[in-house]
């Protein structure tokens, strides 16, 4: 079968755990070994990721007048992250296989109502009093993340993966590709056919979602720090909820900013007749085989 596996943010770096070179490296190998299992399973693998910590990170330390826009720190993060996890995979299969990082152009649209509406998290967690001196330096939008605060921007939803043709050839030639990095580096496309980058960050769970309809991918993981989908998540009266359909993962009541975008890009494949498994990373093998995670079909 052909996978796209997505891994979150937090699957990379964990909630609280300093953003050091160190802990990401060691969180790439973690990934590494559970994509492992996967691969000796005899599938084929697409390998995404996001970037939310790490791209506010270069953001804040970027100048606010004249810093690098988001899409060049997209690309920034994406060459970075993809590395990491290219490297610590080639060694755990002891470079049996070809593994390639692709920097992936994400097209979206200017008229997006996300640009006027920013809900995406990006960069550290600052108490509120915190985040509003940087935001007001720096001409930021913040949102509160649970008991903290976080830059927000706009998170289009992805029409187009050009790059698509691309990631097919590696993958005919027996690669595993890591790509649509951080979402992918977003960009317009202009009435003469050219592509620029806008500032942006695309949702990596969309745009996963997108490639794997793209690509013709039989399953979806959507792999994060959370062993499933949970009603009431958080409180005394939570409840793993093993399967839900497409219309189900629409309606289910979940935080805009979390779990929200990976319901809906579940949604949106199963629709297409794919098969979707949200859950941990380290269970990514186990999602496969219907042995954990939550489960969204049509």
């Amino acid at each position: 079968m052909l996978i796209v596996a997505a891994l979150g943010g937090n699957a990379l770096l964990q909630r609280g755990q300093p953003m050091t070179a160190d802990n990401q490296r060691k969180n790439a190998l973690v990934a590494a070994r559970a994509l492992a299992d996967i691969l000796r399973a005899g599938h084929q693998l697409v390998i995404t990721h996001g970037n939310g910590p790490q791209v506010g990170l270069l953001a804040l330390q970027s100048p606010s007048k004249d810093g690098y826009p988001l899409d060049v720190l997209g690309a920034e993060t994406a060459g970075m992250i993809g590395y990491m996890i290219e490297q610590e995979l080639e060694n755990v299969l002891q470079h049996d296989r070809p593994v390639a990082t692709l920097l992936t152009q994400v097209v979206v649209n200017t008229n997006d109502p996300a640009f006027s509406a920013p809900t995406k998290f990006v960069g550290p967690v600052y108490d509120h009093q915190q985040a509003q001196i940087i935001a007001d330096a720096n001409g930021w939008q913040i949102a509160q993340d649970g008991a903290k605060w976080r830059r927000v921007v706009a998170s289009p939803v992805p029409v187009e993966i050009p790059d698509t043709r691309v990631i097919q050839l590696l993958l005919d030639a027996g690669v595993v590709v890591i790509c649509t990095g951080g979402g992918g580096i977003p960009v317009i496309r202009q009435p003469s056919g050219n592509l620029t980058g806008i500032e942006a960050v695309v949702d990596k769970d969309a745009s996963s979602a997108l490639l794997a309809q793209s690509l013709g991918a039989d399953v979806l993981l959507l792999l994060t720090d959370v062993d499933a989908v949970y009603k009431d998540f958080g409180t005394n009266t939570a409840a793993r909820i093993p399967l839900l359909s497409s219309q189900d993962a629409v309606q289910f009541d979940a935080p805009a900013g979390s779990m929200r975008p990976k319901l809906t890009a579940a949604a949106a494949f199963a629709k297409s007749g794919g098969t979707v498994g949200i859950g941990r990373l380290q269970d990514a093998a186990q999602i496969i085989t219907n042995q954990a995670g939550t489960h969204v079909s049509n």
